[in-house]
């Protein structure tokens, strides 16, 4: 039997920096907007040194996208200070533009002490190259944002779908372990929500928030509701998967690497050499995952809320007072285990599933898999809230729906999007909120 925990080597990531220009940032400073009317300037010599400043800025906006991201803000929040700053990463063959709508809220009802920025570099087809080829282009971006703005001292992350996964390798790579005084009066003072005492990018990580993201993979009956559980299906997606979405697909369905090395999503349940995975997330102070009942034809119930088939409720239609389509909310403890393993057995059905897929072994293989997975990422609590769309007028499109990528057409997740920011509030504000040892449900 094969344990997943070895040694741990921390990326080490040098941000460069380059001299192009574009006239617009990717940054979204959460404050009043400025005039935006046309003042003919006159450029001194004493400001040169903002406008370099500027222009440093706006040349790292072109070099994370493929062209200039739409601005919400003008260089002048620059003067701002944020300490918080807030990672929004999208999902497959996404975009920046993904979270317009979120984005407008979050710097409506955050204030000015957040710094919200839209991830940019790993647009559309560039989520085919990896999970973890993604993860450290994120990775690398957020030093960039950090060292551009050296104001900001917490660190939180709001991902949609394959974006959460990203986010997850990004924070492995990036987690550091945070020194600590031998003087007892000083470890006392350590709150208890970082148990691992660990940073991300230097930063002090709070809120790890995802919403409709595959954590334990896409392989399973109804894991892709597109498919409608027919195993046929199920079992024909896993070989073409490749073909289509890249070195990322054969991630999603289990089958990267060769037989006797464990599956990327399994090695990202530990820690291991690839990265801190469970040391990071188990540094921020709250994990909340945000998943779809029904209705959602990419990602399915239990991979979205890391639940196995045995713990996923009585499905609800009332949504909480205050939060339309928000139904169910639950606090979920750590459970004690020595982590997961990639044991004899699941090597021989890798390799099957590999060379000879069959409806029996593609079964016996996630099941495996998914056991171990779930054992990994429940070492560490999280809160659990269950969305249902089916009294929307566009139920069908709950996976976009619940981020509201186009607010005229997937507006049925307002209530949604108000939940994840009052969570945000809530839990800086409150430290005890979220340290949880029961699973109390709210419904």
């Amino acid at each position: 039997m094969a344990s997943l925990h070895c040694h741990y080597s921390p990326l080490r990531i040098s941000p460069t920096s380059n001299t192009s220009s574009c006239s617009s940032s990717p940054y979204c400073s959460s404050r009043p907007s400025s005039n935006s009317g046309f003042r003919p300037k006159f450029i001194r010599l004493s400001d040169m040194n903002n406008m370099w400043k500027s222009l440093r800025l706006k040349a790292f906006a072109m070099n994370t996208t493929q062209g200039c991201i739409a601005s919400q803000s003008s260089t002048n929040d620059l003067e701002y200070e944020p300490e918080h700053l807030l990672v929004l990463v999208h999902g497959i063959m996404g975009s920046p533009g993904d979270w317009t709508y979120v984005q407008a809220e979050l710097k409506r009802q955050l204030g000015i002490n957040y710094l919200i920025y839209a991830s940019s570099c790993n647009t559309y087809t560039k989520t085919f190259t990896g999970i973890d080829t993604a993860g450290k282009r994120l990775a690398e971006e957020i030093m960039l944002v950090v060292k551009e703005r050296r104001s900001v001292k917490k660190i939180s992350f709001l991902a949609h779908s394959l974006g959460g996964l990203i986010a997850r390798y990004a924070i492995g790579a990036l987690y550091t372990p945070r020194v600590i005084s031998s003087d007892v009066s000083d470890v006392n003072k350590e709150p208890l929500y970082s148990p691992n005492k660990g940073l991300i990018a230097e930063l002090e990580p709070l809120s790890f928030i995802t919403l409709a993201t595959p954590h334990l993979g896409v392989r399973g009956k109804n894991q892709l509701p597109f498919l409608f559980g027919l195993s046929i299906l199920e079992k024909l997606a896993a070989p073409i998967a490749p073909i289509f979405a890249g070195q990322t697909g054969s991630q999603l369905f289990l089958t990267d690497e060769e037989p006797d090395k464990p599956p990327l999503l399994l090695r990202m349940a530990s820690d291991c050499e690839d990265g801190k995975f469970i040391s990071a997330l188990g540094g921020f102070r709250c994990r909340i995952v945000y998943a779809n009942i029904c209705y959602d034809h990419m990602v399915g119930w239990r991979t979205s809320s890391i639940r196995r088939e045995t713990e996923l409720i009585e499905p609800s239609t009332r949504s909480l007072d205050g939060y339309k389509h928000v139904v169910h909310v639950v606090h979920c403890p750590a459970v004690s285990s020595d982590g997961p393993h990639f044991h004899p057995e699941a090597t021989r059905a890798k390799e099957a599933v590999q060379n000879e897929p069959t409806t029996q072994n593609t079964l016996e293989y996630h099941d495996i898999l998914e056991e171990e997975m779930i054992r990994g990422l429940q070492q560490l609590w999280w809160r659990k809230v269950d969305i249902n769309f089916q009294s929307a007028l566009f139920p069908f499109f709950a996976h976009n729906n619940i981020h509201v990528k186009s607010e005229w057409l997937h507006n049925a997740g307002a209530g949604v999007v108000s939940h994840v920011i009052d969570s945000i509030k809530e839990q800086e504000t409150d430290d005890t909120f979220y340290a949880c040892s029961s699973c109390d449900s709210t419904h």
